[in-house]
């Protein structure tokens, strides 16, 4: 299968998730007996209205099928994104879907900021920022509103609850990179 082929799927099943937990009429249902979608996966769900975020939530590491993971991020960006209300059915025809497939995070280690700074890619990586118990990560989508590996690694550390200049020792980043697929304007 294409990956154009798996990502109208995804987009589907991530849609309908989320109508049918509405009470709303689901899309045709797409061909959902292929192999990947029971292959593990790690997908984040993005909502947007207007190109203004409504909700993300995902998941960092593959943990069960992709079938699965992108229905049960859809709901939580829908429903549980703790930075807006649950959606409402008049916003579902408003809201935009993109899914976001993860390629397994592989840790970065760096001497300190500098040198993070130095090997983070811009416009690719997709970063996860943990310091003991404190944990944040932005897609690779995020570089196009915070554009320098500065911004996007400041904006991450206040994200995880810390300082824009906060540097620890202890501090430990992972990088992936993502297939995504968005659907088109309303």
């Amino acid at each position: 299968m294409s990956t154009e082929e798996l990502g109208s799927v995804l987009l589907v099943l991530a849609r309908n998730a989320i109508a049918r937990r509405l009470g709303l009429p689901e899309a045709p249902a797409p061909d959902t007996d292929l192999p990947e979608l029971d292959r593990p996966g790690a997908t984040f769900v993005t909502l947007t209205q207007q190109g203004e975020l409504r909700g993300c939530i995902g998941s960092l590491e593959a943990h069960r099928p992709l079938r699965d993971d992108v229905r049960e991020n859809a709901l939580a960006a829908a429903f549980r994104d703790p930075r807006f209300p649950p959606l409402e059915r008049k916003e579902l025809a408003l809201s935009r879907v993109e899914v976001s497939l993860l390629t397994a995070p592989q840790p970065m280690p760096v001497a300190d900021e500098a040198d993070a700074l130095a090997r983070i890619c811009p416009g690719v990586d997709g970063l996860i920022f943990q310091v003991g118990h404190l944990r944040a990560t932005f897609l690779p989508q995020v570089w196009e509103q915070l554009p320098t590996p500065r911004q996007f690694l400041c904006h991450l550390k206040m994200k995880a609850g810390l300082p824009a200049d906060f540097w620890s020792p202890g501090v430990r980043l992972s990088r992936y990179g993502v297939q995504k697929w968005k659907e088109p304007q309303a």
